[in-house]
């Protein structure tokens, strides 16, 4: 049984950090970008995924897959049940995150639906049969910003980060779709199992060659199919505040108050949606006091803002698609 950490020092902080932001990154890139030398980031980092504190994975970007609807519920249960439902939740393989918020009563969790049929049978049958669940309210993701995905924990400086990670294009769901060849099946089943599958790995599992494998999986991010992640516990990297806002934002600018707060050092998800609320947006932050100042400092400045209804995480259950152990 593997045991996760409880904490880890300043290096292996840094280390997860940069491996946040570049989730394939070479230990020799790592080790540059870092100030320290290749062997103390390969022997540290052995240790960090051998014992699952770091999980690489990829996630599926709905805008590239047609049939695909991202959706977002906010999910009503009995406080007693609650736990059984987001573990339920999270055992189905088209849920993406699962959390449980502020009041222990509500759960939040992204779905990727395969397709209208899948989408109704979920909030026409599946939710209405479960006894332990009261209420929900369903938010069409419109569009992903992900800029967003670049938070480190304020533990890279900006050079450090546009060193690892470039600025990534924007992400809409209107997108034209990618093309698949035959081997991408194969190549995302194998980078979702372990987002550091070596190339010989891939390319075994997929019937093909290392180089046909690497090839097709820089075209993937390139044409950004794929998002790479890596998965670990907020807390680690100092981040001990989670939450979800879901804020109401006037539709014209809607665009420009979603690109201000995704490019804020506190924001890990930000999407345009559907439903009461047109804008959600995840944030971690160091405390509480921290968030207080993100909510007083970014997001009160915003005219455009006309609501928001700020939901604490109590417990993260599922994450890019990974239970939490």
């Amino acid at each position: 049984m593997r045991i996760m950490r409880q904490v880890l020092d300043g290096t292996d902080r840094r280390i997860a950090a940069a491996l946040v932001a570049s989730p394939r990154a070479s230990w020799r890139e790592v080790a540059r970008c870092l100030g320290l030398s290749e062997r103390t980031v390969v022997r540290r980092v052995a240790l960090l995924y051998a014992d699952g504190t770091l999980r690489a994975t990829v996630v599926r970007n709905p805008a590239r897959f047609p049939h695909l609807i991202p959706i977002a519920l906010r999910i009503r249960c009995r406080p007693n049940k609650i736990r059984q439902v987001a573990q339920a939740l999270a055992r189905r393989t088209d849920t993406v995150w699962v959390d449980i918020l502020g009041g222990g009563d509500e759960i939040s969790t992204i779905f990727f639906l395969e397709g209208p049929e899948a989408r109704n049978n979920l909030l026409l049958r599946d939710l209405p049969a479960t006894d332990a669940v009261g209420t929900w309210t369903s938010h069409t993701l419109l569009r992903v910003f992900p800029t967003a995905f670049r938070w480190t924990a304020g533990l890279l400086s900006p050079a450090e980060l546009a060193e690892l990670a470039p600025d990534p294009a924007p992400s809409t769901v209107s997108a034209p779709s990618y093309t698949p060849v035959d081997v991408d099946t194969a190549l995302i089943a194998g980078l979702t199992e372990d987002g550091r599958a070596t190339f010989t790995d891939l390319a075994r599992r997929a019937g093909t060659t290392a180089l046909t494998a690497r090839r097709r999986l820089e075209a993937l991010i390139k044409g950004q199919v794929l998002r790479l992640a890596t998965e670990l516990d907020l807390a680690l990297l100092g981040a001990k505040t989670e939450a979800l806002l879901w804020i109401s934002v006037r539709p014209g600018a809607l665009q420009e108050t979603a690109q201000t707060l995704s490019t804020h050092p506190h924001v890990r998800f930000c999407a345009a949606t559907t439903g009461p609320a047109n804008l959600v947006v995840a944030v971690a932050a160091e405390n509480l006091d921290a968030l207080y100042t993100f909510l007083t400092d970014a997001v009160g400045p915003l005219e455009a803002v006309t609501a928001i209804d700020t939901t604490p995480l109590l417990a993260t259950v599922k994450r890019t698609g990974l239970i939490r152990h």
